[in-house]
């Protein structure tokens, strides 16, 4: 039997998992222009969203990834489709962490810059509302570094990877 007849006809068991409903560069495309859009859309989100996990959060990311499953396959469940978008996110992901660690401007572009919750005492109720954090999640974060006022706070910052960090002011010396 020759090939032509083996893919013109029913598939044998073991074929059908190869064989590509699509050509394999529009896996590509669609992986990459998938993983841009998740990229973007979580990047407008705030830094919370992606460093500090609440239990909605992880099944928002969840229910994501199913969502934009088929996006990214066209219905296609070939094993070749999976080790093709699999490699694509790979190397996207492995290209954007690659850029980052050489470009300042790429760095600020994707991952933002830290910003100051609180300077020498007083909140920045602001930045605390553009970024979707809650007062008892900052002093969530108080309390961890060993404090209970945000007057005892010199500076807090909120990091690119989602975490508060605290630094105390200086004791005063009498």
């Amino acid at each position: 039997m020759s090939l032509a007849a083996l893919l013109d006809g029913p598939l044998p068991v073991g074929v059908s998992m190869w064989k590509l409903a699509q050509p394999w560069w529009e896996f590509v495309l669609r992986g990459l222009l998938v993983y841009g859009f998740l990229l973007v859309m979580l990047r407008l989100t705030g830094k919370r969203q992606v460093g500090q996990l609440a239990p909605f959060d992880l099944v928002l990311l969840l229910v994501l990834s199913n969502a934009v499953q088929n996006s990214m396959n066209a219905g296609d469940n070939t094993v070749a489709a999976g080790y093709i978008l699999v490699a694509t996110l790979l190397a996207a992901n492995g290209l954007l962490s690659w850029l980052t660690s050489r470009s300042k401007r790429a760095e600020t572009l994707l991952e933002g810059r830290p910003l100051i919750l609180v300077h020498n005492g007083e909140l920045d109720e602001a930045v605390l509302a553009s970024e979707r954090i809650t007062r008892h999640e900052l002093m969530a974060a108080v309390r961890q570094a060993g404090l209970t006022d945000l007057a005892d706070v010199r500076v807090a910052i909120l990091e690119t990877n989602g975490r508060i960090n605290v630094i105390a002011k200086a004791p005063d010396r009498a």
